[in-house]
């Protein structure tokens, strides 16, 4: 297609309709690119470039859906059959993948029947001669390329801003590629709907459901508390914690270390029995974890040893997942979403530090997918406006002020917001801080309450106390009712 001012914004909307393989109602794209282009341009962008056939739509109305170009079966390109290798094998989702010369022998050998592979027990040793800042599972050349690519402008803003800036899109994108990688059957639309309407798409059982929901819970604790979070005991316990929320046959085992013996289907490799085995591991795994310095090391490091270690009944890979976005958003670097990254590429190199301690092909996806990441995010990014550096300066004190008027059912009146802030706020940015605030409250729903830590009930709650509080006065100035009053203060 010619370039013209409008190609760039066809790139990104292509971009993004790759990922939704249901499409797209005109709605939803037009929230996401609301900063670029109004709605009535918008509607006639994708009306000519659907009948140019640089995007497909089907459906009329409001139900009309567009989706990328590559996912239309209308489209047949008949290549010269002089250049056809007939013979050569289908390309494959895991040929996405760029593998290491070392990760293909890993791929090879996971690959081969599990009656052909020997079993293998834990070794104690894998942990042990790991020593931070002098072992690495990246080179040096590896480490700065990443620390490039993810390096942003908030490097020295307070812990999570980066992750801040991005977090409506991030939620819905790690919390459906780390549950899609379980197996999970969610497309990335249904977990935008479940997760900003609530909406449960029709098939779907309770266990996917649960299962995304989780994830959101754990982001949520990553990006709102990056200041405290780390990789610590604490932190781990509780990530696991929120992802197996309802989703383990005995609910206490959820942000425990596990007491009993547990097998991986599909490997011979068989994890650690004894708890007090599991324990000691555990610590020595925190205790090194925490003592690297380079953050995509350490992140690399988590998504190694967490699953091999297996200290959870369930729920490990999930846990390394996340856990392996904690030096990221502390740093502010771009975050992991492992979004696009093939479900294949993953097990085979989960299994080969299972059966092999051999870190090297999930190392090429953990690089691949860490790139894959960088680029969704720095266009999405460097899309939206510059921080407000009023509100970045009032940032906590905000957050603390709707959270608490939220969740202690107040009303949120210009009186009562100015009496909380007065104490907190200089006297000449007091008005200003007013306004913010409940501009804020005014704007609350399920989608954007995590980072004041205000729970959907709660917010509920306090929705329903305000719509009382607005019915209040109507009954108050009933004529027979001020009447039948008189003489009563």
């Amino acid at each position: 297609m010619p370039h013209s001012p409008h190609s760039e914004l066809l790139n990104r909307i292509t971009a993004e309709l790759e990922h939704l393989p249901d499409g797209a109602r005109l709605e939803v794209l037009r929230q996401r690119f609301s900063h670029e282009v109004s709605r009535r341009t918008l509607q006639r962008r994708l009306s000519e470039w659907s009948s140019s056939g640089a995007l497909r739509a089907e459906g009329t109305g409001k139900a009309r859906r567009y989706f990328a170009p590559a996912l239309s079966g209308s489209r047949t390109i008949t290549p010269d059959p002089a250049v056809i290798d007939v013979t050569a094998p289908a390309p494959t989702i895991a040929d996405r993948v760029p593998i290491s010369a070392e990760g293909e022998e890993i791929r090879e050998f996971v690959r081969q029947p599990i009656v052909a592979r020997t079993p293998v027990g834990y070794r104690r040793e894998f942990l042990a001669q790991y020593e931070p800042n002098v072992t690495s599972y990246l080179s040096d050349a590896l480490a700065r390329h990443l620390q490039a690519l993810g390096r942003t402008p908030d490097g020295e803003r307070p812990a999570g801003t980066y992750a801040r800036d991005i977090f409506s899109r991030l939620l819905i994108d790690l919390s459906w590629s780390s549950s899609r990688l379980e197996g999970n059957t969610y497309s990335l639309l249904d977990t935008e709907r479940l997760l900003r309407d609530g909406e449960v798409p029709p098939g779907k059982d309770a266990k996917e459901t649960q299962m995304i929901l989780n994830h959101k819970a754990a982001i949520e604790l990553l990006v709102e508390s990056a200041e405290d979070a780390g990789v610590n005991r604490f932190t781990l316990l509780n990530l696991h914690a929120l992802l197996a929320d309802n989703l383990l046959e005995n609910g206490r085992e959820a942000g425990r270390l596990r007491a009993r013996p547990v097998g991986i289907a599909g490997s011979v490799y068989l994890p650690p029995g004894m708890p007090q085995l599991i324990e000691d591991e555990f610590a020595q795994l925190i205790a090194k974890g925490a003592a690297i310095r380079d953050p995509f090391e350490q992140s690399l490091f988590l998504m190694v040893q967490l699953p091999y270690l297996q200290p959870f009944v369930d729920v490990n890979k999930r846990t390394s997942r996340l856990a392996a976005n904690i030096p990221l958003i502390r740093g502010n670097f771009v975050p992991l979403s492992f979004i696009d990254v093939p479900e294949q590429s993953y097990v085979d190199s989960v299994l080969g530090v299972y059966e092999l301690n051999r870190v090297e092909l999930l190392r090429d996806v953990f690089v691949w997918a860490y790139e894959r990441s960088c680029r969704r995010y720095k266009t999405l990014r460097d899309s939206l406006p510059e921080p407000d550096p009023f509100r970045l300066t009032y940032r906590q004190p905000l957050m603390e002020i709707v959270g608490e008027i939220v969740r202690g059912r107040k009303p949120g009146t210009p009186r009562r917001v100015s009496a909380l802030a007065a104490p907190r706020i200089p006297k000449r940015d007091l008005q200003r801080f007013v306004g913010l605030v409940l501009d804020e409250l005014s704007g609350l729903h399920d989608g954007n309450i995590a980072r004041f830590r205000v729970r959907p009930s709660e917010l509920r709650a306090w929705l329903a106390g305000s719509s009382t509080r607005a019915r209040g006065p109507k009954s108050k100035s009933n004529p027979s009712r001020r009447s039948g009053r008189s003489g009563r203060r």
